[in-house]
């Protein structure tokens, strides 16, 4: 996971100093929100001078996800106490949510100490964020400006969400959210990313919906399924 974070950063640090972010407020950034995606549009929002409400709408509907990680670790963190929630939702990403999701089935003896391999898990990945991204900034101010380092953050998206498309409400969800944001680039303030993410989510919601309609039965057949003719 580390060799993931560690490039993601520098790419992070680097982009935030080229967008005209302070440096001290880059690393703030990193060790408030902690959160690379989130981090990396709101830069890409940052240069173009998108206004601030649109900027907080738009990062609060992609950490939209974490809402789901929580409900899923939820059930068996609930025994600890709230400090150690706080910490765990501060450490909550998708990287420590993959690694703590191998955990959740754990039983017997070990189970009692899962929130300390989601704290290990997290705090590294937590540090190896901080750091990186002050090496991005520290290089920022070398880095030619017309290398086109933000093309980068287009090809990291495409590496973490292709791998996870297994269903066709997921594939319908990405291929309209792409044709939506190629249709939309054009419109001011970035807001042809927020188009985007509505279309996707719509389609993929559209077609998931479709999907549990169709696999439901009305009962009258169901009970007529092995019944002899009177």
């Amino acid at each position: 996971m580390l060799l993931g974070v560690v490039p993601f950063g520098l790419i992070y640090g680097v982009l935030a100093v080229g967008a005209g972010m302070p440096a001290w407020l880059a690393c703030a950034m990193s060790a408030i929100v902690f959160g690379g995606a989130s981090q990396m549009i709101l830069t890409q929002l940052w240069s173009a001078g998108t206004p601030a409400l649109v900027i907080a709408v738009t990062v609060a509907m992609v950490n939209l996800r974490h809402a789901l990680y929580s409900a899923t670790i939820a059930p068996t963190l609930a025994h600890l106490p709230r400090r150690w929630k706080a910490l765990i939702a501060y450490l909550l990403t998708d990287e420590a949510f993959a690694a703590m999701t191998h955990r959740l089935a754990d039983t017997g003896p070990r189970q009692r100490y899962r929130h300390w391999f989601y704290f290990g898990g997290g705090f590294a990945l937590w540090a190896s964020w901080q750091v990186s991204t002050l090496a991005g900034v520290l290089v920022g101010a070398q880095v030619p400006r017309d290398w086109p380092l933000d093309f980068f953050l287009p090809l990291t998206f495409i590496g973490i969400i292709v791998p996870g498309l297994k269903h066709r409400a997921q594939v319908a969800a990405a291929l309209v959210a792409t044709a939506l944001a190629v249709a939309c680039f054009g419109m001011p303030h970035k807001l042809g990313l927020m188009v985007a993410a509505l279309g996707g989510i719509a389609a993929g919601m559209l077609l998931l919906g479709r999907g549990n309609l169709s696999g439901k039965r009305p009962a009258g057949k169901d009970a007529a399924v092995g019944k002899e003719p009177a």
